[in-house]
């Protein structure tokens, strides 16, 4: 298989992700998937939203990814769509996010669910939650981006 640099689209966004958080840092881990999830997932048949990482005896674990399984692919394995997936990370990364979640009040969220050299990837964040004040102000912010693109866009004609 030859291998391109062309950027393959998500398999799925957490979009909700950075309007209830602040993301301070990006990591990229692995999954351990069995072989009809990940058929599940190249069919585009997976859900993050809802999803959350927690840390449990020095391990990261995806909690709540809902991966639809496909009539065709499992028949002989009864397919859990919601069960916990054990997440791929280095000593060292889990060390890191333990240490930021425990002694500072960090959160792990998954943000995005992507294929990178044939192999299944969750880019998870370190994040605070927002206020309601910070939500606001995000939106507020957002809808002004909006508006200034319209207004440029109508000056130029």
């Amino acid at each position: 298989m030859k291998k391109t640099d062309e950027k393959l689209p998500p398999i799925a966004v957490n979009r909700k992700a950075r309007f209830d958080y602040f993301i301070e840092e990006r990591f990229e881990a692995g999954l351990s998937l069995m072989g009809w999830e990940v058929k599940s997932m190249r069919a585009g048949k997976a859900q993050i939203a809802e999803a959350y990482v927690y840390l449990k005896n020095g391990e990261a674990f995806l909690f709540g990814a809902h991966l639809n399984p496909l009539s065709s692919a499992s028949t002989h394995v009864n397919a859990d769509p919601t069960r916990t997936r054990k997440l791929l990370l280095s000593r060292r990364q889990l060390d890191h996010l333990v240490g930021a979640v425990e002694r500072r009040g960090y959160t792990l969220v998954p943000l995005e669910l992507y294929w990178k050299d044939g192999r299944a990837k969750l880019a998870i964040g370190l994040a605070k939650g927002k206020k309601q004040h910070d939500k606001r102000a995000t939106e507020k912010d957002r809808d002004w981006q909006r508006d200034k693109g319209r207004i440029l866009k109508a000056n130029r004609r």
